[in-house]
């Protein structure tokens, strides 16, 4: 199946994992298929050989012939010689016909190639479409979450500044409120410190006011039209209490053991 490089006269092993180029020995068979040393010995070394390249069975003693390349210069005077002409003739054509079929099976297989390689190419700028509209579909989905996130982020940014606004407005009445809890405090701690002073004085006034009301009677006397009999007194009767204290009043500024009248 393969053949010679197209741009030079180098024939290539025909073997499939191989195509080296041939120089030495090469094995050539009936087929039209040539291969190098290493391949040839060991492909046509078993018995019934077959053809690495078409699958041909090679059989007869002559469907294999490992061959010098290069041969010298008495091999060549010595092979055709005392062969009528149209034999070298005959011998010739066969061997341009191998030669012509190797290069017809370059030529395939490098279309072969060729073909290959452009089918493979298609497949991968398929691929590289796919991938590419993937990837197309992913970005425009990203710009449309990055303009979301913006969105976002503004939106974030306003409730941001009005927050910070309402919490400034919020520290300057905290300032105030506490500028006013710092005077009421002080008020307090004033009408406080005065108040603690008051109940002596209290008490002195409430003692004064006791002592008026123990000496002031606790009835007032009656008076009474004169009797029959026509008695000068103009009270008629008095309780006990009474008329001990009537005229025993004392002041809360006097002393206590001060009579009310000055006797001369």
């Amino acid at each position: 199946m393969m053949a010679m490089s197209l741009g030079d006269d180098t024939l290539l092993c025909n073997y499939p994992k191989c195509r080296a180029k041939l120089s030495g020995f090469a094995w050539v068979t009936s087929c039209s298929h040539v291969f190098c040393d290493q391949h040839g010995s060991g492909e046509f070394s078993r018995s019934p050989a077959i053809c690495p390249a078409c699958s041909t069975a090679l059989s007869g003693k002559l469907d294999i012939v490992r061959t010098e390349l290069s041969p010298t210069e008495e091999y060549k005077a010595m092979v055709l010689a005392g062969l009528r002409p149209d034999i070298v003739l005959d011998i010739s054509s066969r061997a341009l016909a191998f030669w012509s079929y190797q290069v017809h099976q370059e030529r395939m297989y490098q279309e072969y190639s060729l073909s290959r390689a452009d089918t493979q190419l298609k497949q991968m700028e398929k691929v590289l479409n796919q991938q590419n509209q993937s990837r197309e579909l992913e970005l425009t989905a990203m710009r449309g979450e990055i303009t979301s996130l913006k969105k976002v982020m503004e939106e974030y940014k306003r409730k941001y500044s009005e927050v910070s606004e309402r919490l400034m407005e919020r520290n300057r009445q905290y300032q105030k409120l506490q500028g006013l809890y710092d005077s009421l405090r002080l008020r307090n701690m004033v009408v406080g410190t005065g108040e603690r002073d008051m109940p002596q004085q209290h008490g002195n006034r409430d003692l004064s006011i006791a002592m008026g009301r123990q000496a002031t009677p606790q009835r007032s006397p009656q008076f009474l039209s004169p009797a029959p009999l026509g008695d000068s007194r103009f009270f008629s009767c008095l309780e006990a209490d009474g008329a001990k204290t009537f005229f025993q009043f004392s002041s809360p500024a006097r002393d206590k053991n001060q009579p009310f009248i000055n006797k001369h």
